[in-house]
């Protein structure tokens, strides 16, 4: 590995180009996921579901995704074909989303759903153990570029969607908004076409007897499963959001589709402002301390949320939410990967990953239910606890930083 790979020096971006293709790659990811949840109050209100069965949607997506999670972590570190498993995430979940707009029942949507959600985690081991074992000695900063990929996603998703919206169907608008992620899949197939044996550095991939010697290590590191735990609260809280922040703009606060867009938009500008700071910072002072921070913080916002009723303010609250809390997303992983031996980073990913979608998979049912019964507000307290778990799961964690072994 050349040492321009090793050392990111600030003022230049020679031999950085990876790492924004992966970043815009894992933004094509997210404009899929965005997508899904700026149209699911426009599909609940079409075909009559209630808040339940919304949920039940978005629990299959997260199903979906621990299914996927769980065997492309194996594939990536057996194989080594990191990259190859990048272009067919995209190309699976493009075309999902635009088959939304074939049909219009229950069942055909969940089949849809259950694809986009295997996209989602079939991304995340080959991506971030690539740049983890490419960039090690800036991995904060390499993996905040691909967090910053996905804010940007979900940041002009919700918009393009909520324009779209206004002149044509959800299905349509489904089918227009696919149109990117197979541009993006297609930029990685030409930009790697040469280079798809190199998903390692040139490293094959490892034995299945040296895979599971090294799985059960991991399994049996505290520090590991604990950040997994801590990581799983926090995104069951921020997928929470995702789901049921557009149904309370649409539904409590009357707002309109591109209103809605610009609000969850302004979520993700947060995050923007946040990522590359806190991943480049928690390379110098360490991750606890900025993971700590970002979490207490979230859980006020959110709470504070509840206590304003739409307009400037409310969109600022949004914007700062997005700010504490998608900061906190690249630093985890980083602190994941520092916890990892090289040659397990897609398998550790899978576990967090895992642990991530399994929670967010109870969220949606659960959070929808209480939803039908006590009313949308009453969700948000729901995932303020989560987040007040995932700050006191964070405190608890052991301080070790040296990889598994």
């Amino acid at each position: 590995m050349s040492s321009q790979s090793d050392v990111i020096k600030p003022a230049r971006l020679a031999g950085q180009g990876p790492i924004f293709l992966v970043g815009m790659g894992h933004g094509a990811t997210h404009w899929v996921a965005a997508t899904f949840y700026i149209l699911l109050p426009f599909i609940n209100r079409d075909l009559g579901f209630s808040y339940a069965q919304a949920g039940l949607l978005v629990s299959i997506f997260h199903i979906a995704s621990v299914g996927a999670n769980f065997g492309s972590g194996p594939l990536v570190d057996v194989t080594g074909r990191r990259v190859l498993f990048q272009i067919l995430a995209l190309t699976l979940g493009g075309g999902a989303l635009m088959a939304f707009a074939a049909g219009a029942g229950f069942m055909w949507l969940a089949a849809m759903v259950v694809l986009i959600g295997a996209t989602n985690n079939l991304w995340h081991p080959a991506a971030i153990s690539y740049l983890s074992s490419r960039y090690p000695k800036n991995r904060g900063y390499a993996l905040s570029i691909h967090a910053l990929g996905a804010n940007l996603g979900d940041a002009v998703a919700p918009l393009a969607a909520g324009l779209l919206l206004v002149f044509m169907p959800w299905q349509g608008t489904a089918a227009v908004n696919s149109l990117p992620v197979f541009l993006v899949a297609a930029a990685l197939f030409l930009l790697w076409r040469g280079d798809r044996a190199d998903a390692t550095n040139g490293k094959p991939g490892m034995g299945l007897g040296d895979y599971f010697a090294g799985m059960g290590r991991l399994l049996r590191d505290r520090a590991v499963l604990g950040l997994c735990l801590m990581a799983g609260l926090r995104t069951t809280a921020q997928n929470g959001l995702l789901m049921f922040l557009p149904l309370y703009l649409v539904d409590v606060l009357k707002a309109d589709p591109l209103e809605t867009g610009s609000v969850m938009m302004a979520m993700q500008v947060g995050g923007i402002l946040a990522v590359v700071i806190a991943g480049a910072w928690s390379d110098r002072i360490g991750r606890r301390p900025i993971v700590l921070a970002g979490l207490g913080a979230s859980t006020v916002t959110i709470i504070g949320l509840t206590l304003l009723g739409g307009g400037p303010f409310y969109v600022a609250g949004v914007a700062l939410l997005g700010f504490v809390l998608f900061a906190v997303r690249p630093v985890v992983h980083s602190w994941m990967m520092d916890l990892t031996p090289e040659e397990m980073g897609g398998s550790a990913t899978s576990l967090m990953f895992g642990a991530q979608a399994g929670l967010s998979a109870i969220v949606p049912v659960a959070g929808g239910i209480v939803a039908d019964i006590w009313g949308l507000p009453s969700v948000f307290y729901l995932l303020a606890a989560l987040m007040l778990l995932a700050n006191m799961t964070a405190i608890l964690l052991p301080g070790k930083t040296s990889p598994a072994s």
